[in-house]
C-alpha cells in the first residue's frame, strides 16, 4: 500500500492523463492489505497491457464526426467514489483523480464502477491495481461463463445477472466482472442488469457493513445479483402455468413458446449452477483468511438462496422437458383423430358413391331395353310378334330384380 502512495510524480501525471469519468468504491480480495511488488514488475504488467501506440483520450472527436451529432452515450465510468470507515470521503470526477486521491489516503477504498468500458480505460486500472492481462482481456470482450479466479491479491469473479422483462415475457441476461483488491473494488458491467446504483446506496446507507471494506463490497453485490433472480423465477413460474393451459387448450404457437423458453432456462442455469461452487469457494476463503464472522454468514445465506434458485431452475427445466413431450403427444392424438375422421368420411362417402352407382346401373337395365326397342326399325324381329311388349317388360324386371339381388349381397345397397 504504502509503495502505490509514494509514487513519483510523473506517474500522478500520467494517471491525471487518463479517461475522465465517475469513480467507484473498492472491494477487498482478502482480509489484509495488498503489497505492491515494486517498479520493475510494475513496469512490466505496464508493457503487458499497454498497447504498442498510446491510447488515444476517451474525449478524443470520433473519426467520423456527424453533421448533427445524435446524443452522445452513457459515459463508460458510471460512478467512483472513496471511502473511509464505511463512509463516502470523496467523489472523484475522473479516474485520474481517483488514482491520486487514493494513493493520498491511507486507508481508503475505491469503489470504481464501468458500464462498456473502453479498451483504454482497462488498460489505465489495469496499469494502476496491477490487475492480470488475462482477467483484463475477459473483461474487454465479456461472453463468459461465471467464474472466480485468484491472481495474486486480487480476486477476478465473473457474475451473470437476470431480469424478468413483463412486456415480453422473456428473461434478459447481463454479465458483471468484478475486480477485488485489498483496497479497492472495480465493476465491469455489460448489459442492463444488475443495478449496481442500489447496491451503493444500500451500503452506503450500512456504514457499519461498508467499513468491512472490499468483502463486503462483494457480498453486497453477489446478493444483488441473486436477490435479482427471485422475480426471475417468479416470471417463469407464471410462464410455466399459462404454457400448461395452452398446451391443453390446444393453441398451435405454444411449442414455439415452450422451445424459447427452455433456451433461456438452459442460459439461467449456466448463470446459476457454477455460482453455487463459487460461493463455496469464497466462502472457504473467507475462512482460510479469517474474514469477519458476521460477513461469513451473509455470505452463507446468499449460498443459501443461490442454491434454493439453482434447484428451481433445474425444476423448471424438468418440467418444460415434461410439458414438450406432453405437447407433442397432444399433437399426435389430434392428428390421428384428424386422420380417423378424414378416413371416416371417405368410407361414408364410398358407401354412398355404391349406393349411387348401383341404383344407376339397376334403371340402366330398362333404359337399355327401351332404347333398343324404341328404335323404331322395319325388319326388327320382335315388332310383329304378340308377346314383344310382354317379353320387354318382363326382361326389363328380371334384369333389374337380378342387379338388385347382386347389389344386396354385396352390401351396396
Amino acid at each position: 500500500m504504502s509503495e502505490r502512495r509514494a509514487r513519483s510524480a510523473s506517474d500522478d501525471r500520467r494517471g491525471q492523463g487518463d479517461t475522465d469519468g465517475p469513480g467507484q468504491a473498492k472491494d477487498p480480495a482478502s482480509p489484509g492489505g495488498r503489497n505492491h511488488t515494486g517498479a520493475a514488475r510494475k513496469s512490466l504488467w505496464r508493457r503487458a497491457l499497454t498497447p504498442p501506440s498510446a491510447p488515444p483520450p476517451r474525449h478524443t472527436p470520433p473519426r467520423e464526426a456527424p453533421p448533427a451529432p445524435e446524443p452522445t452515450e452513457v459515459v463508460s465510468v458510471v460512478q467512483s467514489a472513496l471511502y473511509r470507515d464505511g463512509v463516502r470521503v470523496s467523489t472523484p470526477a475522473s479516474l485520474a483523480e481517483t488514482f491520486r486521491e487514493l494513493r493520498e489516503q491511507p486507508d481508503g477504498m475505491a469503489w470504481i464502477g464501468l458500464a462498456r468500458p473502453t479498451a483504454a480505460e482497462l488498460h489505465s486500472l489495469a496499469a494502476e491495481f496491477d490487475l492480470h492481462p488475462l482477467a483484463v482481456e475477459d473483461a474487454m470482450e465479456a461472453h463468459q461463463r461465471p467464474k472466480l479466479e485468484r491472481y495474486g491479491e486480487t480476486l477476478f469473479v465473473v457474475l451473470s445477472a437476470a431480469r424478468y422483462l413483463d412486456a415480453a415475457e422473456e428473461v434478459d441476461f447481463g454479465e458483471l466482472h468484478v475486480f477485488v483488491g485489498p483496497d479497492f473494488v472495480i465493476t465491469v458491467r455489460h448489459g442492463a442488469a444488475p443495478d449496481l446504483s442500489a447496491v451503493r446506496r444500500r451500503m452506503e446507507g450500512s456504514p457499519e457493513l461498508l467499513r468491512l471494506g472490499p468483502e463486503a463490497v462483494l457480498y453486497a453485490i453477489l446478493d444483488s445479483v441473486v436477490d435479482g433472480y427471485v422475480p426471475v423465477v417468479s416470471g417463469v413460474q407464471n410462464d410455466i402455468d399459462e404454457i400448461e393451459t395452452e398446451v391443453f387448450r390446444g393453441d398451435p404457437a405454444v411449442s414455439r413458446r415452450i422451445y424459447e423458453l427452455s433456451r433461456e432456462m438452459v442460459e439461467f442455469q449456466r448463470a446459476t449452477r457454477p455460482l453455487v461452487g463459487m460461493l463455496h469457494s469464497l466462502m472457504a476463503g473467507f475462512a482460510k483468511y479469517r474474514t469477519d464472522e458476521e460477513l461469513q454468514r451473509y455470505l452463507r445465506d446468499v449460498a443459501d438462496h443461490v442454491t434454493h434458485t439453482s434447484e428451481r431452475v433445474d425444476g423448471f427445466r424438468q418440467a418444460l422437458t415434461d410439458i414438450l413431450t406432453v405437447n407433442a403427444t397432444l399433437v399426435t392424438q389430434q392428428q390421428n383423430a384428424e386422420m380417423r375422421a378424414l378416413a371416416e368420411a371417405g368410407f361414408e362417402q364410398n358407401e354412398e358413391i355404391k349406393k349411387i352407382s348401383s341404383w344407376a346401373a339397376i334403371l340402366f337395365a330398362p333404359t337399355l331395353v327401351g332404347t333398343i326397342y324404341g328404335m323404331n326399325f322395319e325388319n326388327m324381329p320382335e315388332l310383329g310378334w304378340r308377346f314383344g311388349y310382354p317379353f320387354a317388360i318382363g326382361l326389363m324386371g328380371v334384369v333389374c330384380a337380378s342387379l338388385y339381388v347382386i347389389f344386396k349381397r354385396r352390401d351396396w345397397l
